[in-house]
C-alpha cells in the first residue's frame, strides 16, 4: 500500500480525538468559568451592579478568532481525513457486496460467493456496494467504515484489516421487519489462508450445495435451519408438515411438499403462513439453483 496513504482507522481516529479533546476544554472551561461567576457575583454578595465597562475590544477579537481557528481546523482535518476514506489504493482487492432484505453475499472477482466477508489481512480491500431492493447500510464499527447502499446507485467503501480476527458487520439502514437480523462478520485471515479459502471448490454434496445457495439468495436471513424463531418459518421439519396458510383471503392447511416449495419462493404472497408477515420479496432464481434448494429442503426433517 501507498506510503502517503492512510487506512480508515487512521484516518478517522485522529480526528475523532481532536473533535473530543477540543469539546472536553470547552465544556471544562466554561463550566469552571460558570461556577467562578456563580460564586464571586452572586447576589448576596453583591446586590448592586458595580461593572462600569461598556466593552472590551480585545475580548471581541479572542472569542471571534479563537472559534474561527477552531472550526477551520476541524475542517482541514475532516476534510483530509474523508479524502484518505474516498481515495481507493491501486491495489486493492476488489470485492461486490449484493444486500438484500436481509442478507449480505459477498462475491469476489473469481465468482465465489460468501455470506461473510473474508479478507487477506494487511491488503486494501475495496467493497463495491449494491442494492437488490431497499435502502441497506454497510457498517464495520471497528474500521470505521459506514455507507449507505442505495439501488440503482454505485457506491463503496475501502478499509484495511491489520491483523486476524473477526469483525462485526451490520446494516445501519432499517430496511424492515428482519432488519436486526442483518448482521454478518468481515472475517480477516492471513494472506495463505485467505487465498486458500478464495480457490477451494464447493463440496460436491448437494447438502453443502443446497445450503450454500439458500445463504447466496438470502434465504437464511428470514428462515433458520435449527429450528430458532426468525421472521420467517424455520426450515426444520418444515417439509412434509401441515401448515395454515391464507390463499385469496382464505385459510386453508396445505403440506409442504415440492409444488409448495417452488410456490413459496417464486411467488411468496401467494400462500402466507398463519403467524407470520408478508414481507418475503419475489425471486429470481435459476431453475438449477432452484432444484437443488428445494432437494435439500426436502432433507431438512
Amino acid at each position: 500500500m501507498e506510503n502517503q496513504l492512510l487506512t480508515t482507522t487512521q484516518a478517522v481516529d485522529p480526528v475523532f480525538m481532536f473533535l473530543f479533546g477540543a469539546c472536553l476544554v470547552l465544556l471544562v472551561g466554561i463550566t469552571a468559568t460558570m461556577i467562578f461567576f456563580v460564586v464571586r457575583y452572586r447576589r448576596s454578595k453583591n446586590p448592586e451592579p458595580t461593572s462600569q465597562v461598556s466593552g472590551s475590544p480585545l475580548l471581541e477579537v479572542i472569542w471571534t478568532l479563537l472559534p474561527t481557528i477552531l472550526v477551520m481546523g476541524m475542517f482541514y482535518y475532516g476534510w483530509t481525513s474523508y479524502l484518505s476514506l474516498r481515495t481507493v489504493p491501486k491495489n486493492a482487492m476488489q470485492v461486490k457486496a449484493e444486500a438484500r432484505m436481509w442478507s449480505w453475499d459477498f462475491i469476489y472477482q473469481n465468482g465465489k460467493h460468501s455470506p461473510k466477508l473474508v479478507v487477506p489481512v494487511g491488503r486494501p480491500v475495496q467493497v463495491n456496494l449494491e442494492s437488490e431492493d431497499v435502502i441497506h447500510g454497510f457498517y464495520v464499527p471497528a474500521f470505521r467504515i459506514k455507507r449507505d447502499v442505495v439501488p440503482g446507485m454505485k457506491n463503496h467503501v475501502w478499509f484495511v484489516a491489520s491483523s486476524p480476527g473477526s469483525y462485526d458487520l451490520f446494516c445501519s439502514q432499517y430496511c424492515g421487519t428482519g432488519h436486526s437480523a442483518m448482521i454478518t462478520t468481515v472475517e480477516a485471515v492471513p494472506a495463505d489462508k485467505f487465498e486458500a479459502w478464495l480457490n477451494e471448490k464447493a463440496a460436491e454434496g448437494g447438502a453443502a450445495k443446497g445450503k450454500a445457495l439458500l445463504e447466496s439468495h438470502g434465504c437464511l436471513g428470514c428462515h433458520s435451519l435449527d429450528g430458532s424463531t426468525k421472521v420467517g418459518p424455520t426450515f426444520k421439519g418444515l417439509y412434509g408438515s401441515q401448515v395454515k396458510v391464507t390463499r385469496g383471503g382464505k385459510a386453508e392447511t396445505v403440506k409442504v411438499d415440492e409444488a409448495y416449495l417452488r410456490e413459496s419462493i417464486l411467488n411468496p404472497g401467494a400462500a402466507i403462513v398463519e403467524g407470520f408477515p408478508p414481507i418475503m420479496p419475489k425471486s429470481d432464481i435459476p431453475e438449477g439453483d432452484l432444484k437443488v434448494m428445494v432437494e435439500f429442503l426436502e432433507g431438512e426433517k
